[in-house]
């Protein structure tokens, strides 16, 4: 199962449940506006894109919604070079904690925990489930070629990390992108087209963009736009646990996106976990 080309039916069917019940994502056009402008360049070279990507976000209703609140709370909870030990206060490990129990209380988390009940991957006691969930994603450990605990699969994947102050790993987040695009922290260059195929539409909910970040361009990094937390933490929990693989690629679709959804493993937890997005169906 662990590098799928092939479409996986099961876990499209079981993903596209999650994504019509993701009450929480927010809606294009509705919630949020982005502004895609040129496409960005394959040599790194120049701007594809003069302004941000967020045109505008609905601040009022993410931080009015628990699980995307709790979220933010712990995106300011990390040292983001690698090599520098991270130190987890009392209050951290509270944050945490508060936020595993807003994602725990959502329709797309009790499902992921069915599914994976079903599958014997889990435990039924919620209580245990969400130690699980810890371990998996907050849980830190030591990146290669450092020598303290430096990082963790949440880090990684959500709030973004730098190696040596010249290379991006990870930030595949939407909310922290859009956060960090406020703050001027981050510099959108443009968007990244597969061969062959046509630019993005505003409304698309996957994207491939190329950014600069902390004095670093990240060539291509791939998202999901207006999701919620939950719905990427049921996402890449579900692949993560159902494969002992050091990297695991599943083909699925999820509305009109075909994607491959990558998850790397780093021992007992998440390396880093991101959508690959392959075509959408209004592409040839």
């Amino acid at each position: 199962m662990a590098n799928g080309e092939a479409l996986n039916h099961e876990l499209s069917t079981l993903f596209n449940e999650m994504w019509d019940m993701d009450v929480n994502r927010l809606m294009p056009g509705k919630d949020y506006t982005i502004d895609l402008q040129g496409k960005a360049s394959a040599a790194q070279q120049g701007d594809g894109a003069a302004r941000r990507l967020f045109h505008n976000v609905n601040e009022d209703r993410l931080k009015s919604i628990k699980t995307f609140a709790t979220f933010i709370s712990l995106l300011d909870n990390y040292e983001t070079s690698t090599g520098v030990a991270e130190v987890v206060t009392p209050e951290e490990t509270a944050e945490n904690n508060r936020f595993l129990d807003a994602i725990l209380a959502t329709k797309v988390m009790k499902l992921a925990h069915e599914y994976l009940l079903k599958k014997n991957l889990a435990k039924p006691n919620l209580a245990d489930f969400k130690h699980q969930l810890y371990d998996i994603w907050f849980q830190l450990y030591t990146r290669k070629g450092e020598d303290s605990p430096d990082s963790c699969g949440f880090e990684h994947v959500f709030v973004g990390e730098t190696r040596r102050g010249k290379q991006i790993l990870g930030l595949h987040n939407w909310v922290q992108f859009y956060l960090q695009e406020k703050r001027n922290q981050i510099d959108y260059k443009g968007y990244v087209t597969r061969k062959n195929k046509t630019r993005p539409d505003k409304d698309d909910q996957v994207l491939s963009i190329q950014f600069s970040w902390k004095g670093s361009v990240k060539p291509i990094g791939s998202t999901f736009i207006g999701v919620s937390p939950e719905f990427e933490f049921a996402l890449y929990t579900i692949i993560f646990l159902l494969s002992e693989g050091k990297v695991t690629r599943e083909t699925v679709k999820i509305e009109e996106y075909k994607l491959q959804i990558v998850v790397c493993r780093h021992g007992h937890h998440i390396g880093t976990a991101y959508p690959v997005l392959l075509n959408t169906s209004s592409e040839d």
